[in-house]
């Protein structure tokens, strides 16, 4: 058997490739819209992609399903309760997927979605005991899958709730301690809460470690799992659409759009969004009016999906050579409205020079002189609700990055603006999105809460 796992750290995301290397059939399980990796590795050991199989409507990134069917004409399957507008092959709880001897098992366990369902992989066709499974969204290593998201439209939280304690709690736990479990998705995804680092676990080490999966009542586990969900970054509900639709493929020649000076002014004359994603110091010592910085060194796909409109075009400014790398992490979410990057920044951004502006930034002794004046500023808090449990600056209003686009009008317009976040990087963003929608004295904290909380912590002896 080959079994192979590909990871995405921006998206915290993972697909995986099963195949029988004797017949050399294999399928690809939640893969991302850039398909090239996995046709690659199947070229290479002769395997002949036959089916792609989606665990569930994923909110987070939009599906590669559509592009490896058209590169391979493999056959694209869901759970039973799928319903698309382009062909699917609906898997029915217990059926089998041979590929030879390795044998893939269809185990339905809504409850993130009602769709959702989980594949068991078998080396060999009598195998009693998995190799493992694959449990897209319905159990993470130390988590479940929320029921609460937009992916989830016209069914409660509370009902998706019930059938996802149904599907832990008497479906998964009830495979053998052995059983490798091979998530959709690590730490940092906003498809659950407490999501564990490690990429791989067993249903032991899960029965005995993840809060979830202990014995509980129905009521219990639907309201610990629905406790301290932060929101889900706005991009969710628009890639759950696209995932059911019958939508444009990829096209990697977006990645390769260079736009000269004169091509790029025409095009953000025109109303399009320029989206910076050099990192937070460059884009203050000098962008263009009106940009969103975006940095490329982080979770570029979803930070920019939570504060970018979906049906914009978009201009990018990129850190050097990198400007493919960012355009495809915008694909990822859905967003192909780019019209092309700017190119050779450093050197064409100087041409721009009339249209060129920093971006204030305030070390904490700063923000604490501005604090004592007769205008003092408003401290915005772009953190999580469960960074700010932690701590607070004293006054400071809370709106999380994730929320910001959608609650700008909460935001006054009659003050000076400081946005902080736990060390600087999302608060930039932030303060880039404020200007963008004109508010116009808008600052960030240098070093985030965690400077103000170190200049603020007692002096131990």
């Amino acid at each position: 058997m080959f079994f192979a796992q590909y990871y995405l750290d921006c998206l915290s995301q993972a697909s995986y490739l099963v195949a029988d290397e004797t017949t050399g059939r294999a399928v690809v399980i939640d893969p991302r819209r850039d398909i090239d990796e996995y046709v690659a590795d199947a070229e290479a050991h002769g395997f002949t992609v036959e089916a792609v199989i989606n665990t569930h409507f994923h909110a987070d990134f939009l599906a590669g399903h559509l592009e490896l069917a058209a590169r391979t004409g493999a056959w694209i399957g869901y759970g039973r309760r799928a319903e698309t507008e382009y062909p699917i092959r609906k898997l029915a709880d217990g059926e089998r997927i041979g590929l030879g001897e390795v044998t893939l098992e269809i185990m339905e366990t809504p409850g993130h979605t009602p769709e959702s369902i989980s594949v068991l992989v078998l080396e060999h066709a009598g195998d009693t005991v998995p190799y493992g499974v694959l449990t897209g969204d319905a159990l993470f290593i130390g988590d479940v899958g929320r029921p609460d998201l937009l992916a989830s439209a016209g069914t409660t939280a509370e009902e998706l709730g019930r059938m996802l304690h149904h599907s832990v709690q008497h479906r998964l736990m009830a495979l053998p301690d052995e059983v490798r479990v091979f998530p959709a998705h690590g730490a940092g995804s906003s498809c659950g809460k407490n999501l564990s680092a490690e990429l791989e676990s067993t249903i032991g080490e899960q029965r005995a470690t993840n809060y979830a999966c202990a014995p509980m009542s129905e009521d219990d586990f639907v309201a610990i799992v629905t406790a301290g969900q932060s929101a889900a970054p706005a991009y969710f509900g628009h890639d759950a659409a696209l995932n059911r639709q019958n939508r444009e493929l990829f096209d990697t020649a977006l990645a390769h759009r260079p736009l000269s000076p004169g091509e790029f002014a025409e095009r953000r004359s025109a109303g399009a969004v320029v989206v910076d994603a050099r990192s937070p110091q460059e884009f203050a010592a000098g962008h263009l009016r009106g940009a969103v910085n975006v940095p490329a060194d982080g979770r570029f796909a979803e930070q920019a999906g939570a504060v970018l409109d979906s049906g914009a075009e978009l201009l990018v400014v990129a850190p050097g050579g990198r400007e493919g790398e960012v355009v495809t992490r915008l694909a990822r979410i859905g967003f192909d409205r780019t019209a092309g990057h700017l190119a050779d920044p450093e050197t064409t951004l100087a041409g721009f020079a009339d249209d060129l502006a920093p971006a204030r930034r305030l070390t904490v002794d700063q923000l604490r002189t501005a604090l004592g004046t007769e205008r003092p500023p408003l401290v915005l808090d772009v953190r999580t609700c469960g960074e700010r449990a932690e701590g607070a600056v004293e006054g400071s209003a809370h709106i999380p990055l994730n929320e910001l686009a959608g609650r700008l009008a909460e935001v006054p317009q009659d003050r000076p603006l400081v946005v902080h976040c736990a060390g600087g990087h999302r608060s930039s963003i932030a303060a880039s999105l404020l200007r963008h929608h004109g508010r116009g004295e808008v600052s960030d904290l240098l070093g985030g809460y965690a400077a103000w909380d170190a200049a603020h912590r007692p002096a131990t002896v």
